[in-house]
């Protein structure tokens, strides 16, 4: 019932999904380009269409009263940005005790424009040995395409340069460019004085 009424809500947005979720019940779902705070609603209406059992985290702000257990009614988890701990090896630990987790996440991490995205979604990915399935939001033409599953290789540069030109072909509602790869070893980039 919920699933129709979702799918319902989708269509009279005039939003329709292009491809499918991957069969398999243990991925990471990175969503972007996220620049609206309907990317949230839209999101929650196409996991409820679909019937993705989809979890997320957010800051810890969100969770506080007196919307705190709405948040985690819809499957979200929070985290504390200001303490120093693993998030990486936390959700690993989250995947290896669950026989099914969806955890959908936003690479950005904000809705504000980023010169590079945070790759925490690639090793939680190769530390849980789950694959990523992109998920564009494309204003534009207000579809939700499912792009082509990736299980991270050998070399994250090509698998993140696979990932970003994905996403560049999907406008967010806001338009802001979707960032290029830098090795977080590279070194800093000088500004001119």
């Amino acid at each position: 019932m919920l699933s129709k009424i979702a799918a319902s809500l989708l269509r009279l947005g005039g939003w329709r999904i292009q491809g499918q979720p991957p069969s398999t019940h243990r991925y990471i779902a990175i969503v972007a380009p996220h620049t609206s705070n309907w990317d949230f609603m839209i999101g929650l209406l196409v996991r409820t269409a679909l019937k993705i059992p989809a979890r997320f985290i957010g800051k810890h702000q969100l969770f506080r009263p007196p919307l705190g257990w709405l948040m985690r009614a819809l499957g979200g988890r929070p985290v504390d940005r200001r303490r120093s701990n693993n998030l990486v090896e936390g959700v690993v630990k989250l995947f290896e005790g669950e026989s099914e987790f969806v955890l959908a996440l936003t690479p950005e991490g904000t809705r504000s424009q980023v010169s590079r995205w945070k790759t925490g979604f690639y090793h939680i990915s190769q530390g849980a040995n789950v694959p990523i399935q992109p998920v564009a939001l494309d204003y534009r033409q207000r579809r939700v395409v499912f792009g082509p599953l990736l299980w991270p290789g050998d070399s994250k540069a090509a698998d993140m340069a696979q990932l970003l030109a994905f996403f560049r072909c999907h406008p967010g509602r806001f338009r802001q460019a979707i960032p290029h790869y830098q090795h977080q070893d590279a070194p800093p980039r000088q500004s001119r004085q």
